[in-house]
């Protein structure tokens, strides 16, 4: 295993760089940033960085986008060194042999653990989805989540409520569709802090106004999966970044957030 970040050549000043957390001779694994898009699309075509180029860029060869990350989720990605490799791990994805478990902190107490069994409708983008198949019936999607920590701060952020509720939970998502765990969350009403999407603009003004908080606080922290190639077992795991850890460190959530082995 190799861990390293790749300053790109040519941004001395403002230095751009990617987090590699994970190669060998088949793979290749980042740590995401929150904000930066996988691969080009039609979503910002005034857009210069991705992570897909900046991969391919660090390690010398192409690379190949094996699952996917929403531009404002952070964590773990993985990408193939060649096409067999590439199709052997979307083989995997597919037939649920991976195990992706993500953080995120979240509006309200949430019960200790449960699952969210909820088909979700095709919801297009109006850019990157200028082509797709509008009727797409709703396909089947279910996310696990686990109650890590929970906090009630004295700030009236709804007017219905003196205090204001947050939980910080792992979620564990079974299927892999799109927005999942962002729609799951607002479909049990405890939606993800900073998703402009999908949650409460209120939650997210008052993250970004006390906390300093600019990004959407979900974050892909560990992948487990067996190696594509060699077999072995192999558990990718993605670190957390200065707003996330300035979030856990006023709620106390440090101890709380370590990754769970799997």
């Amino acid at each position: 295993m190799s861990t390293k970040n790749m300053e790109i050549e040519g941004e001395s000043d403002t230095a751009k760089q990617i987090d590699i957390i994970y190669e060998d001779e088949f793979l290749v694994a980042i740590n995401k940033e929150a904000g930066l898009l996988v691969h080009r699309s039609w979503l910002d075509k005034g857009e210069t960085r991705f992570a897909m180029q900046l991969t391919r860029d660090a390690v010398g060869c192409h690379v190949f986008p094996v699952h996917r990350l929403d531009r404002p989720t952070s964590g773990v990605l993985l990408f193939a060194k060649s096409s067999a490799v590439a199709r052997s791990l979307t083989e995997a994805f597919t037939a649920h042999e991976v195990t992706k478990q993500y953080l995120a902190v979240v509006r309200g107490f949430m019960p200790e653990q449960g699952v969210v069994d909820y088909a979700l409708s095709f919801k297009p983008d109006a850019i990157a989805d200028k082509f797709a198949n509008l009727d797409k019936p709703a396909q089947e999607a279910v996310t696990h989540w686990q109650s890590l920590a929970q906090i009630e701060l004295p700030f009236a952020v709804s007017k219905k409520h003196p205090t204001s509720r947050y939980s910080l939970v792992r979620l564990t998502p079974e299927t892999g569709r799109k927005h999942q765990l962002r729609r799951h969350m607002r479909h049990v009403f405890h939606h993800i802090v900073g998703d402009t999407s999908h949650g409460d603009i209120r939650h997210t003004r008052f993250f970004r106004t006390h906390y300093d908080c600019t990004r959407m606080l979900l974050h892909a922290q560990t992948l487990a999966l067996s190696h594509p190639v060699t077999g072995e077992p192999l558990v990718l795991k993605a670190g957390l970044d200065a707003q996330w850890m300035r979030i856990l460190e006023a709620f106390s959530w440090v101890e709380s957030a370590k990754p769970k082995l799997i």
